[in-house]
């Protein structure tokens, strides 16, 4: 018997045969018919005059996203299953249970807590100095995704916020008794992603997180490299003599480490506290939004895999989202959002009495920002002025492009 070609087109089609795998296995003339979302069929021959039934294809962005995640896929050399594999290897999950809330819709509003961890262990001692240690939560963020999936809010919780640690079970199985007036930033060290988590909800009045992701030094920076680095214009200079950061005015071409620094830097803007930095950081990140959404990334296909692929290796997700599909389908759900659909928010505090290296949450404010997230509605700009964290306070220092 004549051995199986391993690639060639099947006779009278227009099929092409990897192995035994089939790519488009439909005949010339023939009809095709089907479902392509619930409820909605299409029929039609891909012959001169076909007639199509039932909704458009997508539009121009979502022709430009599949075909980017195609050529993502493709792009180590054609081996589409190897390269799916690789991402998803690269990805470290945490499970947290029902700690977690599943969003109820791919369309309904979602809270992600995002956590940027100082831990100086692996490659992040060369990045930002110091030995092995477990690290504490150097930034932490909660995005909250409204309903529809095109406009977010951003609220940081700096990490100098006196809190009460609820009882929590660690990702090891060690259980801790609940403990008041705690840094925020020592929960993490202390209770890692479950008490993190833990902290926030009941710190949150509540409010359920959906997913959680965590990213460190050196996942930040090689991200920031894999992307050809990122353009800022800085209004004012900054000297930071702490940390060895010196960037006068005008542009810059920064690259991983460089924006590393930037974002982490606390003595080189406002008065050296954490909610300067933070305001600094928010800045950053509607520059780095505006460089994803408005540049030509989706349409790079080597580009976007060298990014899947740093992007990947940096993250420790929930398990749920610890496979590269849970994550392209998370994205795609809010490829809507731009730089101006994002709040930036930073937790109501007030300088803690006789310590202005510590801050309280301003518990009337709190609730009117949890209350606002919690009924999907933007927060209300009486909740963000009148304390310590007060927007800008920093005054505008990153410029995008």
């Amino acid at each position: 018997m004549a051995r199986r070609p391993r690639w060639g087109r099947i006779p009278g089609s227009r099929t092409r045969r990897i192995g035994r795998l089939r790519i488009g296995t439909r005949r010339r003339g023939e009809t095709r018919t089907g479902t392509r979302r619930s409820g909605e069929t299409w029929s039609g021959t891909r012959q001169s005059g076909t007639t199509r039934t039932g909704p458009r294809r997508i539009g121009r962005t979502g022709r430009i996203v599949l075909c980017s995640l195609l050529g993502l896929l493709l792009i180590a050399g054609g081996a589409a299953a190897y390269t799916w594999h690789r991402l998803n290897q690269n990805i470290t999950g945490v499970e947290l249970g029902s700690l977690l809330t599943p969003a109820a819709s791919a369309t309904s509003d979602l809270n992600i807590l995002v956590v940027g961890s100082d831990s100086r262990a692996g490659k992040n001692a060369a990045r930002a100095g110091g030995g092995d240690d477990t690290g504490r939560s150097d930034t932490t963020l909660l995005l909250h995704v409204y309903g529809g999936r095109t406009k977010a809010a951003l609220v940081s919780i700096p990490r100098d916020t006196i809190v009460d640690r609820p009882a929590c079970t660690t990702s090891s199985g060690r259980k801790l008794a609940a403990r008041e007036g705690v840094m925020f930033n020592s929960v993490y060290e202390t209770g890692g992603a479950p008490c993190t988590v833990a902290a926030v909800e009941s710190l949150g009045g509540g409010l359920r997180v959906n997913h959680y992701v965590e990213v460190g030094f050196d996942g930040f920076a090689e991200l920031m490299d894999a992307m050809g680095g990122i353009d800022v214009t800085l209004a004012k200079p900054i000297d930071d003599k702490e940390s060895g950061l010196h960037l006068a005015a005008g542009k810059h071409h920064l690259n991983g480490q460089q924006a590393l620094d930037l974002v982490r830097t606390r003595h080189g803007v406002g008065n050296g506290s954490d909610l300067g930095r933070i305001q600094l950081q928010h800045q950053f990140l509607t520059a780095l939004i505006g460089r994803i959404t408005g540049g030509k990334l989706l349409t790079d296909p080597a580009r976007l895999f060298g990014v899947a692929d740093a992007a990947t290796k940096s993250l420790t997700t929930d398990t749920a989202l610890a496979h590269v599909g849970n994550l392209a389908s998370l994205a795609y759900s809010m490829r809507g959002l731009g730089a101006r659909d994002v709040q930036m928010v930073t937790l109501p505090a007030q300088l803690e009495q006789g310590d202005e290296d510590r801050l309280v949450p301003d518990a009337a404010r709190v609730a009117k920002v949890w209350a606002a997230l919690k009924a999907d509605r933007p927060v209300p700009e009486d909740a963000l002025t009148g304390t310590a964290s007060i927007p800008n306070g920093i005054g505008q220092v990153v410029i995008p492009g």
